[in-house]
């Protein structure tokens, strides 16, 4: 489920009223530079995202926090990023306080040559920070997602769904259904609206889920109430 939901997460990053009408723009820069342009721009868009997400949690054991105490701070941001996406006095804060952050990105964007397959991976790993005031709340749930993990390696697979979201999406606009999305871009403005406050009441919910540990009393519940077969192939699985 955690998957999926970071999947999810992903696709909402960039199907997102600030992000797509300039997202077929970039693709036809990275497509003028080569016609892997949009497959590279992605896997540096995604590099940069799970390595992110990766830091963040390596660096929570590193100053010493144990596993409970990162869960902890991690369902504390994922509830607060849901209050990004649900109120727009929240999401204008963060706009603004992501706005420095956004505009060096921007200046280090503006520098590197995009015409090469390395100026469109180096592209890709920037557009991230520049998107930030409107891909931060979604990607910060992702990693407050993935800092719930029991491990790193389970924490590197959220964060490799959440790209394989963001690079469906760019992807798809890429090769062969950008003329149709452009076609349809105010229907996608209409599920990206509609998508953010649902997407911020499913990271409120999980969070408080995850804060008061309510998911161990539902698995305990599982446990206790599932038929044995099935726990077993779920084990198995």
């Amino acid at each position: 489920m955690e998957l999926l939901f970071a999947y999810g997460a992903g696709l909402l990053t960039l199907i997102n009223p600030c992000v797509l009408p300039v997202l077929p723009i970039v693709l036809a820069t990275a497509l003028q530079a080569s016609r892997l342009g949009p497959l590279v721009l992605a896997a540096g868009m995604s590099l940069s995202f799970v390595a992110l997400g990766l830091g963040v949690t390596t660096f929570g054991y590193a100053v010493g926090l144990n596993e409970q105490d990162i869960a902890k701070a991690g369902a504390v941001l994922m509830m607060g990023f849901g209050l990004i996406l649900l109120v727009p006095r929240f999401s204008a804060a963060f706009s603004t306080a992501t706005a420095g952050v956004a505009a060096s990105a921007d200046a280090g964007l503006d520098h590197v040559d995009r015409s090469t397959l390395r100026g469109q991976f180096l592209g890709g790993m920037l557009l991230g920070a520049v998107w930030s005031p409107c891909v931060g709340p979604t990607l910060g749930g992702a990693i407050s997602l993935a800092s719930q993990g029991e491990s790193i390696g389970w924490a590197a697979a959220i964060m490799v769904f959440f790209a394989l979201g963001v690079s469906s999406i760019i992807l798809g606009l890429g090769y062969g259904a950008r003329s149709a999305l452009m076609r349809r871009q105010a229907l996608m403005r209409r599920i990206a609206t509609s998508a953010r406050p649902a997407m911020g009441v499913i990271f409120v919910a999980v969070g408080a889920m995850l804060f008061f540990e309510i998911h161990h009393i539902l698995e305990a519940w599982l446990v206790m109430n599932l038929p044995a077969w099935l726990i077993d192939l779920s084990v198995s699985l």
